[in-house]
């Protein structure tokens, strides 16, 4: 039964589209702009995906920080290094600057030396107060140097802070509004308020402003995404056209797929426009992806139209057949790729199951386009003439068919024996490889925020927050003496981490207050003995009311503290490394039975999410492999069919891999997706050989050689075009200035090229070898569905 409704399914289609050939392109132009207007609800991510699970414990301390604490990461921090800042004309326009920042309504404060508050003690009533670091507006440069030794030597809490007293750098830090923190608001004024501002500032000083913060670098990150989608559309379409021209010879055929592919990447603008689905760095990728995908599909419809019209000219006979024989292959092709992309719906990652969703919606979109709009748009046009045909008879692809045919025939031992070679190598490579990489470390590096970055990190030792949580679970716990001096030993470990800034608590407030207490002392900037603890506690609880940036050390109740430290660039290896360390002091100071202490922040954040991904991202290529096993069984019922079919493929992987090792590439999330990509799009090539085999198979009475001759020949050609498209097609993202983007495209391009070579060489090697048991199997049970219909020319039932 199966196999009657399979044989004449195909064959209803053609006839259905040939026979509908305007209702379906008035489908399709309805369907097209129905997608175009959904265009309206594509949004630009402004918030930062979390990769871990709402339920992973790391994910649900973050939520607590952020409950007691509110959202951190909200800074945006300006600095200068350059000795003209200390003059008064250029002091003054700085401070000017800082005036400048706090009236706009997304910021919430500043702490700048403008606004800087100095704690004191009055001694005639006897209680600490905060004055102004400035009283009057200096007009010297004896008094700006006066305020420049008080602020280096005699101010130790705004050490790392607001100065760095080694290179005389000066800092301001502008903390947004957290209601606008994931708002397109926030893109609007940094891009445009905060940027006119510092050019302003830097066209009258002719000094450098150095920015950054996580909010900065988030915006012009998100800027530059969209900055590439439009280049990385028109590349590809260049790219593709160029190849496809180059191999058809035909303006024609070039302009119909370039129309195809086009309306592939409107549809997949307004998928994810219907899903309300943000544009991430991922999910910017899928408009290019479908191009350099879509077009395969319009080589092996087109190719094999001209072969049936210079078969034997029938138009009609001609279109049919294309449907008819090339519809099943192609369909399973492009589920096969869908699979690899829909393997990530399964991660619990917002970021990957998104991008799984919206690519193989559009894969499997595009292979309708494919099969509707090419046929019904050649059925309107002229047949081609000899000179689109001629590229059919091209010696030099005469040539390379004849090559890979001499290699299977004649050399199958060397090509296992090369096999080997290449795989143990392959596998001592893949022994080098390391799980690494950092936050910042796919960020466009020639940009200025990136460059800024590498200034922060080297100035105040980084941008990333780290955040612990120390909570005592009892009502003004933290400001206990025990309390503090843990704390304070804490923080004196941290600081002893070269890649983590000095840490800021409530230990820094009250050894402030100290200083205060004697008379601004530098010296005894300490916590106070307990002599001294009574009175100046309870200034220093008045004065922590003083200010945003001092209250926010404690929660309301006393119970809970904060101790946030920044963290460089530093590979993930060495975060783990620092976060064992940091753990091992709290277990030692903070006993279980008495506090509740964690580590927290998005430098964390990102340790765990990386982890978690690159783990749940190899599940996700088992998945794929295990998914297409199971489609290749179904298929050609088969278990050493399905182990034949498999080796050429995973052959590839492991191929990169190794390169990956010996090259130094880290596994990290933007490689990692390289082997769930490149596989389900390299399968194809398999699944399009192995149905002509078959075909060939039952037309050849079973004769193996003759059938993998044959499939080679005619399979061969459209194999290697669609492997030199997609080669070229993903190079397309090297072009990229995120490092992420770029390792994928070159990586999924190499493994594309390794998978078209073993699939033309080793693939017809291991059915020579191997197969003739399935045959002769087969020659006493027939395969229950036929993965393409028989050709009519020999007029055999399958």
């Amino acid at each position: 039964m199966a196999v009657k409704l399979m044989k004449g399914f195909w064959p209803k289609v053609s006839r259905i589209i040939l026979r509908n050939r305007i209702l379906i392109l008035l489908g399709i132009v309805a369907f097209t702009v129905f997608l175009a207007l959904q265009w309206k609800n594509i949004r630009f991510s402004n918030t930062e995906s979390n990769i871990l699970p709402d339920d992973h414990p790391a994910t649900i301390q973050y939520r607590s920080f952020t409950k007691i604490f509110g959202e951190e990461g909200n800074a945006i921090v300006l600095a200068i290094r350059d000795t003209a800042l200390f003059t008064p004309k250029n002091f003054n326009r700085w401070n000017k600057l800082s005036k400048q920042l706090e009236a706009f309504p997304e910021i919430d404060f500043v702490v700048s030396l403008e606004n800087l508050r100095v704690l004191v003690k009055d001694n005639d009533e006897q209680v600490f107060v905060m004055e102004p670091f400035l009283k009057k507006k200096p007009s010297s440069k004896t008094e700006i140097d006066s305020l420049k030794n008080h602020l280096f030597n005699e101010l130790p809490f705004y050490d790392n802070l607001v100065y760095n007293p080694k290179s005389g750098t000066i800092q301001t830090i502008a903390y947004l509004d957290k209601d606008i923190m994931d708002t397109p608001v926030r893109n609007e004024f940094i891009l445009n308020d905060l940027d006119d501002l510092v050019k302003s500032f830097e066209e009258e000083t002719q000094m450098d402003v150095h920015v950054s913060g996580m909010p900065y670098i988030r915006t012009w990150n998100t800027k530059s995404i969209v900055d590439e989608i439009g280049i990385f559309i028109v590349a590809a379409l260049l790219v593709t056209s160029i190849i496809f021209f180059f191999f058809f010879r035909s303006f024609r055929a070039t302009f119909i797929s370039m129309f195809v592919v086009i309306i592939g990447v409107m549809w997949a603008f307004g998928i994810l426009g219907l899903l309300k689905y943000e544009m991430t760095i991922l999910t910017a990728l899928i408009p290019p992806l479908i191009i350099v995908i879509g077009i395969p599909n319009c080589i092996f419809l087109i190719n094999k139209y001209q072969q049936e019209v210079n078969k034997h000219g029938n138009q009609a006979l001609s279109l049919q057949r294309v449907i008819s024989k090339i519809g099943n292959a192609t369909l399973m092709t492009n589920i096969t790729t869908a699979s690899g992309f829909a393997t990530f719906i399964i991660l619990d990652s917002d970021l990957l199951r998104e991008f799984g969703i919206v690519a193989s919606i559009n894969i499997v979109g595009i292979f309708i386009l494919s099969l509707l709009i090419i046929p019904i748009i050649y059925s309107f046009m002229p047949l081609p003439k000899t000179k689109h045909l001629k590229h059919l008879n091209k010696k030099w692809m005469d040539f390379f068919v004849n090559w890979m045919e001499r290699m299977v025939r004649d050399h199958r031992i060397a090509v296992y024996m090369t096999t080997v070679a290449i795989l143990v190598l392959s596998i001592i490579g893949i022994y080098q490889m390391r799980i690494t990489g950092s936050r910042i470390e796919d960020l466009p590096k020639d940009t200025h925020f990136y460059k800024d970055i590498q200034f922060f990190e080297q100035e105040f030792d980084g941008i990333m927050p780290m955040e612990i949580v120390v909570d005592t679970e009892r009502k003004n716990g933290v400001l206990k003496p025990a309390t503090l001096k843990r704390m304070d030993e804490l923080g004196s470990v941290i600081h002893e981490i070269p890649e983590l800034s000095r840490p800021i608590s409530v230990v820094d407030l009250i050894k402030y207050s100290k200083q205060a207490f004697y008379n601004g002392i530098p010296k005894y900037y300490q916590l106070p003995t307990n002599q001294e603890n009574t009175f100046i506690m309870d200034v220093a609880r008045k004065s922590s009311t003083d200010g945003n940036l001092l209250k926010s050390f404690v929660d309301s109740t006393g119970q809970t503290a904060r101790l946030t430290t920044y963290m460089q660039d530093v590979k993930i290896d060495r975060m783990e490394e620092i976060e064992k360390t940091i753990q091992q002091s709290i277990t030692k100071l903070f006993p279980d039975d008495r506090y509740n202490v964690f580590m927290t922040g998005k430098a964390l954040l990102f340790l765990k999410g990386t982890k978690y991904l690159v783990k749940n991202l190899l599940l996700s290529l088992a998945l794929a492999i295990g998914l297409i096993s199971l489609f290749m069984a179904y298929l050609f019922r088969s278990f050493r069919m399905v182990v034949i079919s498999l080796v050429p493929n995973l052959l590839p992987l492991v191929i990169t891999a190794g390169l990956m090792g010996y090259l130094g590439v880290p596994i990290k999330p933007s490689t990692i997706l390289v082997f769930s990509i490149a596989f389900g799009i390299s399968v194809d090539d398999t699944i399009h050989f192995l149905a002509k085999y078959r075909q060939e198979l039952a037309a050849n009475r079973w004769q193996i050689k003759k059938s993998v001759y044959a499939a080679l020949r005619e399979t061969g050609v459209s194999m290697f075009y669609t492997s030199i498209v997609l080669f070229f097609g993903f190079s397309v993202f090297t072009i990229s200035s995120f490092g992420g983007t770029k390792a994928l495209g070159a990586l999924v391009s190499a493994t594309l090229l390794f998978a078209m070579l073993s699939n033309l060489i080793l693939l017809p090697s291991l059915l020579l070898s191997l197969e003739r048991s399935i045959a002769n199997k087969q020659v006493l049970k027939k395969p229950q569905i036929d993965i393409l219909p028989q050709d009519e020319d020999n007029g055999k039932e399958k």
